[in-house]
């Protein structure tokens, strides 16, 4: 990818936590986002008035969705741009919990926000960018969809889910599209802080992540978000479906 290049990028879950920081980095290095988020943030539309669009969406609402990429909203955003990036970061953790006493509600929610929306907006992106020479898609995945945890069925498998869909989207051999599933450790954000409120009974390794927390081993959104950005716009990006940045990001 060379500077002069018109590059553009959709951020999911823009409002806080890794969101954010991806958006925040993404504006500093000149590239113009679109935010999709309940919320607007706070302070990056003052800060970054002509590269940022923000767009309040119910991401968990795959009818309200799908009527938004019924829009030319998308379309109008990715026009004229070289290379696109879309990074599917939001999702949620709830529900957590043993299976009898998952609520079905949040289940739906959960299956909406962490697997139906990321799916919709990467077919919609790679229909709407047709021009673009350089279409990336950039799930973010979790240590969950590669290891099982009692009490997260639910954020496993629909982590789990992203990961596949990296892998089927990679063996469709489209050459103007780059996939990858890519789990960022663990990062200090209100994730972690509703993680370690949750009781023992629903979550048995809570103490686990207590004691990440304790010990000053997890990461802040801002670092992950430098290394993710510098892989996802990267000449080795989408060389393999899935994918963990702290093996990406290891020193030689």
């Amino acid at each position: 990818m060379t500077p002069s290049s018109p590059t553009r990028a959709i951020v999911t879950g823009h409002n806080r936590g890794l969101g954010a920081a991806l958006a925040e980095q993404l504006l500093a290095r000149g590239i113009a986002v679109l935010g999709l988020s309940r919320s607007r943030h706070a302070t990056l539309t003052e800060r970054f008035p002509a590269l940022l669009e923000e767009i309040e969406l119910e991401l968990a609402d795959t009818t309200r969705v799908t009527q938004w990429i019924a829009t030319d909203a998308l379309r109008s955003f990715v026009s004229g741009a070289q290379t696109v990036l879309l990074i599917n970061n939001a999702g949620m953790v709830q529900p957590i919990g043993p299976i009898e006493g998952q609520d079905p509600a949040a289940i739906a929610m959960a299956v909406s926000l962490n697997v139906a929306t990321p799916l919709m907006l990467a077919s919609a992106l790679a229909a709407a960018a047709v021009d673009a020479a350089d279409r990336r898609v950039v799930h973010i995945s979790s240590g969950a969809a590669r290891n099982a945890y009692p009490g997260w069925s639910i954020y496993c498998a629909t982590k789990a889910a992203l990961d596949h869909h990296a892998r089927a989207v990679t063996l469709d051999a489209n050459r103007a599209l780059r996939i990858c599933s890519l789990a960022p450790g663990v990062i200090d954000t209100n994730m972690q802080a509703e993680i370690r409120d949750s009781a023992v009974e629903q979550f048995p390794m809570r103490e686990r992540f207590e004691e990440l927390k304790r010990n000053g081993q997890l990461a802040t959104p801002e670092q992950c978000a430098t290394q993710m950005l510098d892989y996802a716009l990267s000449d080795a990006f989408g060389q393999t479906p899935v994918a963990d940045i702290r093996e990406i990001a290891k020193p030689a």
